[in-house]
């Protein structure tokens, strides 16, 4: 039985085909859901109409490739947004149910999707939230979600390097101490496949390059600061950032900020993440 999986994330939409446990491919479409909330709290009706779209555009590509089920499930745009309704409304219009999920649920996913029942960590930077989450010995030792993230972040201080580390060492504060220096680390999310696609000189998605990329803490500050740096439009030509260019430095610079908050010195990109987590879960396959 083939199972699809959207994930209405903060930048992008996402969709997966799943089969026995398997990927068959995943796609996504850059929507900007969370553009402007930080400021109005509020998901703007434009982002709200495209991001709609490219829901019911993936709806239709997952049924026309032999899709049994689909799941659609949102993360931290739709759950913070004081117009929630409104989108879960427009939505529905296609038919659509969504699954607003909390940022505990988010981390519980991620982890299930990196680790596969395994031990270790999580750093999820996403577009308008950030997870950071732990287990040992089949135990989770810590978890939290902390509104931040790369289009958050773009909103606040544009790519300005002093402004982004101001707005990140406030928001960091909210994870308290928490030292995971001893645990193997994996980031997963858009932030992570871009970064891995620029390290492989990639113009397109290819996970399985990507998949298993090791990046060092040291490595991570010199990415943050060459794509803080370089014009977006030659980001856009040389990289596959073609619609991420204005927030992939301000997302290197923000996961190289946790990784030194938690005393993490190196970390290992996933492209196995919440959309195969959530498959695990609603499928019964933990």
């Amino acid at each position: 039985m083939k199972v699809a999986l959207i994930d209405v994330g903060s930048n992008s939409v996402r969709l997966a085909l799943m089969a026995d446990g398997k990927t068959l491919y995943k796609t996504l479409a850059t929507t900007r859901l969370g553009e402007g909330l930080s400021f109005s709290g509020k998901m703007l009706p434009e982002a709200i109409e495209r991001t709609a779209s490219a829901i019911s555009d993936f709806k239709s590509r997952a049924y026309n490739d032999g899709a049994d089920k689909l799941y659609v499930f949102a993360t931290a745009a739709v759950r913070s947004a004081s117009n929630k309704s409104d989108f879960l409304s427009r939505v529905e219009k296609d038919g659509i149910s969504v699954d607003v999920i909390s940022g505990e649920q988010e981390a519980e996913i991620g982890l299930l999707g990196a680790l596969k029942g395994g031990d270790g960590g999580i750093i999820d930077v996403g577009g308008a939230s950030t997870e950071v989450s732990i287990k040992s010995g089949g135990k989770l030792l810590y978890s939290k979600s902390v509104n931040i993230g790369t289009v958050r972040l773009f909103d606040l201080a544009g790519r300005n390097r002093g402004r982004l580390e101001k707005v990140i060492a406030e928001k960091l504060e909210a994870y308290g101490e928490f030292d995971a220096s001893e645990h193997k680390m994996f980031t997963i999310g858009g932030t992570a496949s871009r970064l891995a696609s620029v390290i492989h000189e990639l113009k397109e998605y290819r996970p399985e390059i990507t998949d298993g990329t090791v990046v060092t803490l040291d490595e991570l500050e010199m990415y943050a600061d060459k794509l803080l740096t370089m014009p977006i439009e030659e980001i856009r030509k040389t990289t596959i950032c073609t619609n991420s260019a204005d927030i992939v430095g301000g997302g290197c610079l923000l996961m190289y900020s946790v990784m030194k908050h938690f005393g993490i010195d190196k970390i290992t990109v996933s492209e196995s993440d919440n959309l195969e987590g959530y498959y695990m879960l609603k499928e019964g396959r933990k």
